[in-house]
């Protein structure tokens, strides 16, 4: 596939961004489906990416080619691990957009949801193609200011007050990264990642505790927009208050592309896999998962309990990377390694899968119902069966029940612990599936089971809506066949080996 490919994944929704509003004067329906085509095809060029395109590949936009070796331009690049991301974002944009038609009809201004939310896949993408410093962080605000808006999108007193918390985390975050970009730009002189990686690991100069104090602002500010525990307080306000498509994307892609992805694109391609900051990572993944777990337990608001588990299952994400950096760093067995980030990224890419389902079925029940307090509901199954065959598919699946695509991932992480002899950490791991468990079996339980509230009057979710949450469901059962080789070959090798080959990431990225 052409380089110049790369650059469709951002200008097409920055086009179908600021075209939405002239589309409206000829047509209100128009604009729904441009963005659903917009998104199919984006999603249609991830899978092209994955399949089609082995190697690594750098296009440089205008031509600015480096000068005397020195990067001067944009670069975007697509390897292994922005391919990986780049299908679970516009995958998942996709079929959000398409639940968006039917479930967007009860708000007014859309052409306002269906702007920001091109801003939104234009931001999430760019920061995964990104290969300089300057233009991440230009990406990630751009996703989050249109987040912002997104979670403020119903005006209402708790969605205003949600979006506020959102900006004042956000703000603190972007501060932290910016300080550690700047740090990182006064050691090195540049601002292009691979380049940033050669001179840190070539330069003659001891910038250790220099290094050490760039990494922990970037850390600080990775980890709010992660909602790593104790940087989550946006969360669970912000997920629970959003449009539910909105919600599957903040909790499917937006917390990975912002904070994951950034995660493993800075600590082990830019940065040599360090000790102490594997540690930290563990330690944020392990109270993470746990802290989540517990808060999602006691909640009866049924998408702030999902928002919960948002910040439990990337606990599992985090615990792996921690896991497998640690390994990296003192020098320990490549196959531990590759099993680790095999487990973590599988559990990524399932995580965009299931949470954003039980998001969308959430918002079908809040459609059917008006009401997303458990306590109000109650014999949903016989108004609502494919919404509740959905959501049961996605609630085993995150609960890490075989054969649903959530064990092999939960599995693979507890199995690397296992064998890294970290054995309180796979511990904790098949606690916190237990009580995940008992979390969905309250959601199911309360929500499609028992006797109905009397006061609630049912309506059934339309076409586009079942549609969306079907497909996802069928996503979760097929998924589970990444286990074997020649499937995972192609979705998740490429991705492992970007991020296992390190030392080699400025020597293959630099140049075109």
């Amino acid at each position: 596939m052409d380089d110049r490919t790369l650059i469709l994944f951002i200008v097409l929704p920055f086009l179908a961004a600021f075209s939405i509003p002239l589309i409206n004067l000829v047509s209100e329906k128009a604009k729904t489906f441009v963005v659903a085509i917009v998104s199919l095809v984006l999603m249609v060029l991830s899978v092209q990416l994955v399949v089609r395109s082995p190697e690594s590949t750098l296009y440089i936009p205008g031509g600015w080619y480096p000068v005397e070796n020195i990067p001067i331009g944009i670069h975007l690049l697509s390897d292994g691990l922005s391919r990986f991301m780049l299908l679970i974002v516009n995958t998942l944009a996709f079929f959000c957009a398409v639940f968006a038609i039917d479930y967007m009809k009860q708000y007014t201004g859309q052409k306002y949801f269906y702007t920001l939310f091109c801003l939104q896949l234009a931001g999430l993408n760019g920061v995964v193609l990104a290969g300089d410093m300057f233009n991440l962080f230009v990406f990630m605000e751009v996703a989050a200011k249109s987040s912002y808006a997104l979670v403020a999108f119903g005006v209402k007193r708790t969605e205003i007050e949600a979006s506020f918390k959102y900006q004042v985390m956000g703000g603190l975050a972007s501060l932290f990264m910016l300080f550690g970009i700047t740090m990182l730009y006064w050691m090195t002189s540049t601002l292009n990642m691979a380049d940033i990686s050669l001179v840190l690991r070539t330069s003659e100069i001891d910038h250790g505790n220099t290094i050490r104090f760039a990494q922990l602002f970037l850390l600080a500010g990775i980890s709010i927009k992660a909602a790593m525990i104790p940087f989550h307080a946006w969360l669970p306000d912000a997920h629970s208050s959003a449009p539910s498509p909105i919600s599957a994307m903040l909790s499917g892609v937006v917390i990975k592309a912002l904070g994951i992805y950034v995660i493993l694109r800075l600590f082990i391609n830019v940065f040599e896999p360090d000790v102490f900051i594997s540690q930290v990572f563990a330690v944020l993944g392990g109270i993470s998962m746990s802290a989540g777990v517990i808060l999602a337990l006691g909640a009866w608001d049924l998408k702030r309990l999902l928002a919960y588990h948002s910040i439990s299952q990337m606990g599992y994400v985090l615990l792996g990377v921690g896991i497998a950096m640690g390994v990296m760093a003192s020098g320990g067995s490549p196959e531990s390694v590759a099993l680790t980030l095999t487990g973590a990224l599988f559990h990524m890419i399932n995580h965009a899968v299931f949470k954003g389902l039980l998001f969308l079925s959430a918002g079908s029940v809040e459609y059917a119902t008006g009401t997303v307090n458990l306590k109000r509901m109650g014999g949903l199954a016989r108004a609502l069966p494919l919404t509740m065959a959905a959501s049961f598919v996605a609630s085993m699946a995150i609960a890490g029940i075989p054969p649903f695509n959530g064990f092999f991932s939960k599995f693979a992480i507890i199995i690397a612990a296992v064998q890294g002899g970290y054995y309180f950490r796979a511990t904790l791991g098949i606690v916190v599936g237990v009580l995940t468990l008992a979390s969905f079996l309250k959601f199911q339980r309360y929500a499609f089971f028992g006797r109905p509230d009397p006061g609630i009057s049912i309506k059934e979710a339309p076409l586009l809506m079942k549609f969306s949450m079907v497909s996802l469901a069928l996503l979760c059962l097929a998924m589970s066949l990444f286990i074997f080789p020649d499937i995972r070959a192609i979705f998740l090798d490429p991705a492992v080996r970007t991020l296992l080959e390190s030392t080699d990431y400025a020597i293959k990225n630099l140049h075109p």
